[in-house]
């Protein structure tokens, strides 16, 4: 799978743009505040019918503008398909695969699988548990389609409990059979729900152990472990025996939306006892994991993206890295950063067709 062309219209700093890409690696550089990572947005956008970094979609709009637009033609098991989203101020998002519009937006997840590799991931490591679980749904829901149906049932479930919780706690009294229905509900997405991440997980971090091993010559001990409380508890008893926490708390305080990937070094937490250096060395084991798991599952390569990383990695970090894409582990990658001369020679050292775009106040042009 690759990404032909991209074309937009008042998206983020870019009032009109057209640009057709190479195969191998698109390389788009240029001063900081240029629009080089809103680039890497509107082909996630495409992809993924939602920003990597702001989940508002009107807030992508150009300023003073209505509207925006991103159309990209992709080559996909070897057929042409045309990919258009457009929002526009109070309406509702269009998504478009070849001119047919989308009955739900969950039917494009995974048909066009991308990886997104940027500074701002270290919020996997340093923010609360809902980000690892977003990492861990993202790449679940990009080869199970059932599975994304399920997340956005169970989330509903839980907000028709949660609801009924305070309606208790204001009224003081409640139908415990009603209490017994949610319940009923939310215990038959979740087990669902668990036994794919647990899945998931088994498969997963094999991969992440061996990304990891290669990126620091095997140097550290890091651990990836999935955790939840429905390991060695019935589901269905952990709410029941939660109940009166329940009602004071007014929310639900056991299930899989709990869940929890715990990141260790030498058996430490990551958070707190990692370098800056041996946290991006797992975030990008993370993102690499996420590649390699999602190409064997999907049978063809997924599109990578790299926000300015090489700003961000020591020089032995970056040679690992690059001969991984010298080997052509990678298919089509996009990579961003403010250095054209350091671009250009870390792919001549490795000699890898490159194709340059100079990125300037939101205007492209060919280097």
């Amino acid at each position: 799978m690759w990404l032909k062309n991209i074309t937009l219209l008042n998206f983020k700093n870019y009032s009109d743009a057209n640009v057709s890409f190479s195969k191998t690696v698109n390389a788009f550089v240029g001063d900081n505040g240029a629009g080089k990572t809103n680039l890497l947005d509107a082909i996630h956008y495409l992809c993924l019918c939602k920003g990597y970094f702001n989940p508002i979609d009107t807030q992508q709009i150009k300023t003073n503008e209505d509207l925006f637009m991103i159309q990209g033609d992709f080559e996909r098991l070897e057929k042409n398909e045309k990919i258009t989203c457009g929002v526009k101020r109070n309406q509702k998002k269009q998504f478009k695969r070849n001119k047919k519009e989308y009955d739900k937006l969950a039917h494009h997840i995974g048909l066009f699988p991308l990886v997104m590799v940027s500074p701002y991931d270290t919020n996997i490591i340093m923010e609360g548990s809902e980000e690892r679980r977003r990492f861990m749904d993202n790449v679940i829901s990009q080869t199970d389609s059932n599975y994304l149906d399920e997340l956005i049932l169970y989330n509903k479930h839980l907000l028709n409990r949660n609801a009924l919780l305070k309606q208790i706690s204001v009224s003081k009294s409640y139908d415990p059979s009603l209490l017994e229905i949610f319940n009923d509900q939310l215990v038959a997405s979740g087990l669902k729900i668990f036994a794919k991440r647990q899945a998931f997980m088994i498969h997963f971090i094999p991969l992440f152990n061996k990304y990891y091993q290669f990126l620091t010559e095997d140097n550290e001990q890091v651990g990836l472990q999935y955790q939840s409380q429905l390991t060695d508890t019935n589901f269905e008893q952990l709410l029941v025996q939660s109940v009166e926490k329940d009602k004071v708390l007014e929310r639900t305080t056991t299930g899989i939306h709990k869940d929890e990937l715990i990141f260790t070094i030498s058996d430490m937490p990551l958070k707190k006892f990692g370098s800056q250096g041996q946290q991006k060395s797992f975030v990008i084991s993370l993102k690499l994991s996420q590649y390699a798991y999602l190409q064997k599952h999907k049978g063809f390569k997924p599109l990578l993206l790299l926000d300015d990383i090489f700003d961000k990695l020591d020089d032995n970090r970056v040679s690992k890295l690059m001969e991984m894409v010298s080997h052509h582990d990678f298919g089509q990658i996009f990579i961003t950063d403010t250095g054209k001369e350091r671009v250009l020679a870390i792919f001549e050292k490795i000699a890898t067709p490159l194709t340059i775009f100079e990125v300037n106040k939101g205007t492209l042009s060919h280097a």
